[in-house]
C-alpha cells in the first residue's frame, strides 16, 4: 500500500517541462535531469524494500517444523504433506537389524491352565479309545488377557460384646481399607498410568475403565490417582534430579503444551538413562530455577541455543546440530545459498569422522581438529560473503533506533561463528553427542 501510494506521488517530467528547460537552457536541463535521478533512485530504493519484505514473508510462510525450530503443532494442515528427511540413505535394508531384541512368541513352560483334547475315537477304524492309555500329548498354547471386571471385596470389622464388662469391640480394619466406600490401589495405578505415561485424557481414561471392565470411575478419582502418584514418587524424583545434577553431559529442552486452556511449557531434563519433567507457566529462567536442576549443574548442556539457557555460565554449553541442519535446509532452499549446504554437508562429514573413531579415543586427532575447523571457517566466510552488509546510499539518512534486523541467513551465520567451540563440541569430546536426538525421540 505504501508503495502504490509512494508511485501516486512521483511527478515524472512531461513533455511540456523538458521543453521548457530546454528553452530555458543547461541549467534548466541538468536541474530537470537530477530530479529525475532522485526520484530513480528513492523508486529503486522502495524497490528494494518491497522485495526484502516479499522474500521475508516467503521465508515465513515456507518455515515449518521440518525446516526451523517451529513446532509440529504450528504446522497446520501443512503437516499432512509428505515430510522429508534429513537422514542419509545407507546400506542397511529396512526392517529389523540384526542384533536386534526379536519378540518371538515362545511357549511357556508353567502354562497357568492345561486343557486336555481327548481322543474318544480312532481316527482311522472309528474304534473307540475311551479306555485306551494316552501315549502322549501334542501341545498348542494360546497367551490370551483374561476377561477383567472390577472385584469388590467387602471388609467387614466383627463386633463382639465383651462377657466380662459388657462393651462392645471391633475388629481392625486393614490400613489402606478408611472409607465406607472407596476405590483400592490397582484401580489408582490404572488411572495414574494412562494418564501420565500414556498422556491419554483424563475423559477418555473414564472411558477405558467402562470399556474394559464395566466400570466407569469419575474424573475425579483420576486426577486423585495422579495428584497421589506425584506424593508417592517425590523421594525418587529428587533423586533422580540429583543424578542429572551429577551427570556429565545433560540434554535440556522445553516444549509448549496447553494446562487448564492455556499455554505453559514442559522443561526437560535428560540423559541417557534418566529424564526429569517440569511443567511450568514460563518458558524462560524463572522455569528453569523452580525446575532445580542447571543451578547446581557443571557439566556440559546440550540445547537449541535458547538464550536463558546460557545464563546458568558455571557449566559448558554444546548446540544441537538437528537445529542446524534443519535452519541450513531452509536457507539453501528458500533463498538458494550453497553455502548452506556446504555446512550441512561438513556437520555431517565430521559426524560420521566420530563414529568412526575407534574406541578408547575420547576425541578426533589433533590434525583432523584443525582440517575441520579451518573448513568449517571457510564456509563460515563464504556465507558472509554471499550475504554483505546493506550499504546506505542515500545521503543524510535518518539512523534507525536500535540494531537493524538481519535477515535469517546471517542470524544463523553469526551463530555459528559466535558459537564455533558449542556448535563443534561433539567432535572434540565424544561424550558430547551431534545433537539432542539420541534422547528426545
Amino acid at each position: 500500500m505504501q508503495f502504490m501510494l509512494y508511485l501516486m506521488n512521483l511527478h515524472m517530467p512531461t513533455d511540456t517541462d523538458i521543453h521548457r528547460a530546454f528553452e530555458q537552457g543547461e541549467a534548466a536541463v541538468m536541474a530537470l535531469f537530477h530530479e529525475v535521478t532522485v526520484q530513480v533512485v528513492e523508486l529503486a530504493q522502495q524497490m528494494v524494500k518491497q522485495g526484502e519484505i516479499l522474500q521475508e514473508l516467503q521465508a515465513r510462510l515456507a518455515k515449518s517444523s521440518r525446516n526451523s525450530s517451529k513446532p509440529p503443532s504450528s504446522d497446520g494442515y501443512g503437516k499432512v504433506q509428505r515430510t522429508t528427511s534429513l537422514r542419509k540413505a545407507g546400506a542397511k535394508p529396512t526392517g529389523g537389524q540384526p542384533g536386534h531384541d526379536g519378540r518371538t512368541l515362545m511357549a511357556s513352560e508353567h502354562p497357568d491352565r492345561i486343557a486336555t483334547h481327548e481322543a474318544v475315537r480312532c481316527a482311522h477304524c472309528q474304534a473307540s479309545l475311551v479306555e485306551s492309555e494316552v501315549v502322549g500329548y501334542e501341545e498348542r498354547q494360546v497367551f490370551e488377557i483374561p476377561a477383567l471386571r472390577i472385584e469388590v471385596t467387602a471388609h467387614r470389622a466383627e463386633i463382639k460384646v465383651c462377657p466380662e464388662c459388657g462393651q462392645a469391640s471391633k475388629g481392625r480394619f486393614p490400613v489402606s481399607v478408611t472409607q465406607a466406600v472407596q476405590y483400592g490401589p490397582m484401580v489408582h495405578t490404572w488411572a495414574s498410568y494412562f494418564t501420565n505415561q500414556h498422556h491419554i485424557p483424563v475423559e477418555r481414561t473414564t472411558e477405558i475403565f467402562a470399556d474394559l471392565v464395566q466400570h466407569r470411575v469419575s474424573e475425579a478419582t483420576v486426577l486423585k490417582a495422579s495428584e497421589q502418584l506425584d506424593r508417592c514418587i517425590a523421594p525418587s524424583t529428587e533423586a533422580v534430579k540429583e543424578l542429572l545434577r551429577d551427570a556429565a553431559v545433560l540434554h535440556v529442552d522445553e516444549s509448549g503444551l496447553r494446562v487448564t486452556g492455556k499455554l505453559h511449557w514442559l522443561h526437560v531434563a535428560s540423559t541417557e538413562r534418566l529424564t526429569s519433567y517440569e511443567v511450568h507457566a514460563k518458558r524462560g529462567q524463572e522455569a528453569m530455577e523452580d525446575a532445580g536442576i542447571l543451578g547446581a549443574f557443571r557439566g556440559t548442556a546440550v540445547h537449541d541455543h535458547w538464550k536463558p539457557y546460557f545464563k546458568y555460565d558455571t557449566c559448558d554449553h554444546a548446540l544441537c546440530n538437528a537445529h542446524h541442519l534443519r535452519e541450513l535446509d531452509f536457507i539453501d532452499k528458500q533463498y538458494q545459498q550453497s553455502w548452506a549446504h556446504d555446512m550441512a554437508e561438513l556437520l555431517l562429514a565430521i559426524k560420521a569422522a566420530v563414529a568412526a573413531t575407534p574406541e578408547p579415543a575420547m576425541r578426533l586427532s589433533p590434525p583432523e581438529l584443525e582440517a575441520f575447523e579451518q573448513r568449517y571457517d571457510a564456509v563460515g566466510q563464504a556465507g558472509f560473503d554471499a550475504n554483505p552488509a546493506p550499504v546506505t546510499t542515500t545521503e543524510g539518512a535518518a539512523t534507525p533506533r536500535g540494531r537493524s534486523k538481519h535477515p535469517p541467513a546471517v542470524n544463523l551465520l553469526l551463530r555459528l561463528r559466535d558459537f564455533k567451540g558449542q556448535v563443534l563440541a561433539f567432535m572434540a569430546d565424544f561424550r558430547i553427542p551431534f545433537d539432542n536426538n539420541c534422547v528426545f525421540r
